[in-house]
């Protein structure tokens, strides 16, 4: 049973920029236009949370002309809530349990 979660990719997530666009792109697929009057972030503000998500793995891109619109990778997610899930059912076994470490 896994007892951890990917702190890198929580890291990710915890800016509040991020987690608005990951927020956007499950609803549907968006190119940076869109994202800029959702968020209404600075393009090149915009631009650097996109690249630390893509770098991530969290989001794929898919070029359109001269735009790029970007897709949440679900399994990612699907990912991060699997380890979150382990993790609550450690926690509900040592609760379960009354697994405690004793004091010196």
């Amino acid at each position: 049973m896994m007892t951890s979660v990917d702190t890198d990719l929580m890291r990710v997530l915890a800016d509040p920029l991020r987690l608005r666009i990951v927020n956007l792109l499950a609803r549907e697929t968006l190119c940076s236009t869109h994202l800029i009057e959702e968020t209404g972030a600075r393009q090149t503000n915009l631009s650097n949370h996109l690249k630390v998500l893509r770098e991530a793995g969290v989001v794929d891109t898919e070029p359109c002309g001269r735009f790029t619109y970007y897709r949440l990778r679900p399994d990612v997610i699907a990912s991060l809530a699997g380890q979150f899930a382990d993790l609550a059912e450690t926690a509900r076994a040592t609760v379960e349990n009354n697994v405690k470490r004793s004091c010196p």
